[in-house]
């Protein structure tokens, strides 16, 4: 056990806000327990009536990455319509971005074979949404994103674009923008493995990629996987590898850098250090979001350093779903519902109606015949049949 603490980081190197933030967290959930037992526990029931830091930016934009990173490592095909229907119920909740689908070879993503079905049904068909949406889907070759381009084509006027963005929601009017994604690695392994070339070389690839979406005036985000850990080559990877390759990718023009820890073998010390890097390399907080994936139960206390750092965007998947096909061991992403609750409880505005997030994750867990992943979320749907089983909608007397 002692060998194997210095792998992760002693808890001495934790910083003391981190730790401040987490009693007051514990503290929070506490007091939510009275809560839970007589309401719903939605979003709304964990802010704290006076914010603590009046001065302080609260406000959280939460990426669903469910529809294609939740999904992608499914063995069974999973219907057309069921992942249709997934994204049409995460666009009611008050989420910004959802990760739709991938335009990849089919024969090493078989899940991602109808994303095309799926733009061309988004295009055709927005769904209701109460904030101006925006769907992402990964490109990661210029052959992937011809295909998306031709689909585009098709229906011109069904998108907005980077200078003709409204900021109107679907129920105002408006139409959903559309986001190219790219996706690099952190080491030269995963990038073998990942993308079967060296990280030059996918670099040299995405350049061309993120050029031409930029031409058609598109927002592109770019994924930087393994950044805390990678499966072949272990925890310490190089955050200045990182930090440069991120340049890179901004250089190139991409908008956005998402910072993966896809084996879910990030610590607190380390995630401080990496962004701390980051930062000394001139790359801004409203630059980055970040990823983390729940291996070992640390994607809140990352989610927290990263929040303490000034980084208010984070991906998450409806139900704790995922894992990476090239990451063995990696579970799923960090629950959308848990992320949800976690920011709120913390006076962090995220958006997003954590009643329908929980539903959700029921949902499509049972569809796909997985466990729900989410902790939050069977609290959440537990507190609601102790309700029901008690009469309703009284409230409980208070303590």
């Amino acid at each position: 056990m002692v060998a194997n603490m210095s792998r992760f980081g002693s808890l001495q190197a934790i910083p003391r806000q981190l730790l401040r933030t987490s009693v007051h967290l514990r503290a929070g959930l506490q007091g939510a327990r009275t809560t839970i037992s007589r309401s719903y526990a939605t979003a709304n029931d964990q802010r704290p009536s006076q914010p603590t830091q009046p001065t302080f930016d609260n406000r959280v934009k939460i990426v669903e990455v469910g529809p294609r990173d939740g999904l992608q490592n499914e063995k069974k095909s999973i219907p057309l319509a069921t992942k249709i229907e997934l994204i049409e119920r995460l666009a009611k909740t008050g989420l910004q971005t959802i990760e739709a689908g991938a335009f990849v070879s089919p024969k090493w993503v078989p899940q991602m074979a109808n994303s095309d079905e799926i733009l061309e049904h988004l295009l055709k068909t927005p769904p209701p949404s109460p904030v101006p949406l925006t769907f992402s889907f990964l490109a990661p070759n210029t052959k992937g994103l011809e295909s998306a381009l031709s689909i585009l084509g098709k229906y011109p006027d069904a998108y907005e674009t980077e200078t003709t963005r409204s900021g109107k929601s679907a129920q105002e009017g408006g139409k959903p923008a559309l986001e190219i994604a790219v996706f690099a690695a952190a080491t030269e392994s995963f990038s073998q493995k990942n993308l079967n070339c060296s990280i030059d070389a996918s670099l040299r690839q995405f350049k061309e990629v993120i050029q031409q979406a930029k031409q058609a005036n598109l927002r592109v985000r770019a994924y930087i996987s393994v950044v805390l850990g990678c499966p072949f080559e272990g925890y310490d990877v190089d955050p200045h590898r990182v930090a440069a390759i991120a340049t890179d990718l901004l250089e190139m023009g991409a908008d956005e850098i998402s910072l993966g820890d896809t084996t879910g073998m990030g610590t607190a010390p380390r995630t401080k250090e990496l962004l701390n890097c980051l930062s000394l390399a001139g790359i801004r907080n409203e630059d980055l979001a970040m990823h983390f994936h729940d291996t070992y139960a640390q994607a809140l206390v990352n989610t927290a350093v990263a929040l303490e750092h000034g980084i208010r965007t984070f991906d998450s998947s409806v139900g704790g779903l995922g894992g990476c096909p090239y990451s063995p061991g990696a579970t799923g992403n960090v629950a959308t519902e848990n992320v949800v609750y976690f920011m709120e409880s913390l006076g962090m505005d995220t958006g997003v109606d954590l009643d329908r997030v929980a539903d959700i994750g029921d949902w499509i867990t049972r569809e796909i015949g997985k466990p729900n992943d989410s902790v939050v979320g069977k609290a959440v749907l537990g507190a609601r049949k102790r309700e029901k089983k008690e009469g309703g909608d009284a409230e409980a007397p208070q303590t």
